[in-house]
């Protein structure tokens, strides 16, 4: 069974965006969408860096996930930080969904509280 991703530090986050550490962020993010969307209806892949399972609704145990989601880690890291849309990155062709649930619109971008959550509460960092 692969490691669980984790968010990174503030600290470690701040040194993954000023060395533009790709795979850092990559890993960063989908450990915060995975915290955020907690469930196993919605595979998101990144390759090469990592998946994550997330997103309530039906889970699956074996073979392709009801629903996939794939796209390469600078389209990953602009959605979640806010520098595209993803409306624009399905549009432009750079991301790969398919079935039900497999709209992250809802959830993006990462780097802003939680919804429900203000700053100081400990919502996740990025």
């Amino acid at each position: 069974m692969p490691a669980r991703l984790r968010p990174l530090s503030p600290a470690d986050l701040a040194r993954a965006r000023t060395t533009d550490d790709r795979r850092a962020l990559v890993k960063h993010y989908l450990a915060v969408l995975a915290e955020r969307t907690p469930g196993a209806s919605v595979e998101v892949r990144v390759p090469p860096y990592a998946a994550v399972q997330c997103v309530p609704g039906v889970r699956h145990t074996r073979g392709t996930p009801p629903a996939v989601v794939e796209m390469g880690a600078e389209v990953w890291v602009a959605l979640a930080t806010g520098c595209r849309t993803w409306q624009d990155a399905l549009d432009a062709g750079e991301v790969r969904a398919s079935g039900e649930r497999a709209d992250l619109a809802p959830w993006l971008p990462l780097d802003r509280p939680a919804p429900g959550h203000s700053p100081g509460e400990g919502a996740a960092a990025g």
